[in-house]
């Protein structure tokens, strides 16, 4: 495949699922408590040893190459990024750091999970293109319908998520106003500078592309 001839998510879908409204409720007021993985933890633990908690820190989540976490930490110089992959095969194609950027390899889930129970508080948090799982039977497999999905909107700071599938950025919006009550619009953007290879790849082929921000800071 070329650079140029990445096809669009293909969904019966035409809009939000008609189930994420009643799953999001069912789950209204149970937390997520599915244990963290020891190597999650050991990450983590190599995270709090080098991140000055003073420092803002921006969330570069499921980071794939870490090429986002670049453009990051060189856009932020001032902030501390974290890039989280569970993949040590994506993250071994990563490129050198500046001193203000860590990639590790863990659960995007175990992260957030600790992030929030070790009381970090992110001025920034990113979701770029994540795998949409645009089949109608995969809605739980999305980060808007996933569990964890309160623990995201909990940590707080600015979380902006992107992606060339319309539906799944209203999703993401749809989960925010349930869960926090929070409305934000789903845009249609082009990036001056492509943050990921699959931005770069979309627009080579032409494809929309779609985000939704979500202004969190200070929110407990």
């Amino acid at each position: 495949m070329t650079a140029a001839s990445s096809s669009l998510p293909h969904s019966a879908q035409t809009g939000p699922h008609e189930q994420l409204a009643a799953l999001i409720a069912r789950r209204a007021g149970n937390p997520f408590r599915k244990p963290v993985a020891p190597f999650s933890l050991e990450a983590f633990a190599r995270f709090t040893t080098i991140c000055d908690p003073a420092r803002p820190l921006i969330v570069d989540s499921c980071c794939g190459i870490g090429e986002s976490t670049l453009n990051l930490a060189e856009r932020f110089a001032d902030h501390f990024v974290l890039g989280v992959d569970q993949s040590s095969d994506r993250l071994s194609r990563a490129p050198a750091l500046p001193s203000n950027a860590l990639l590790l390899r863990a659960d995007m889930a175990d992260i957030w999970c600790l992030l929030r129970q070790h009381a970090w508080r992110p001025a920034r948090q990113y979701l770029l293109y994540p795998n949409p799982w645009p089949k109608i039977g995969q809605l739980a497999r999305r980060w808007p319908a996933h569990p964890v999905f309160p623990v995201v909107l909990a940590l707080g700071g600015v979380i902006e998520c992107r992606s060339n599938w319309r539906i799944y950025v209203e999703e993401f919006a749809l989960a925010a106003q349930l869960i926090a009550g929070i409305d934000a619009p789903v845009d249609t953007f082009v990036p001056g500078e492509p943050m990921t290879p699959f931005e770069r790849k979309y627009l080579a082929s032409g494809h929309p592309l779609f985000r939704c921000v979500l202004p969190l800071a200070g929110r407990t």
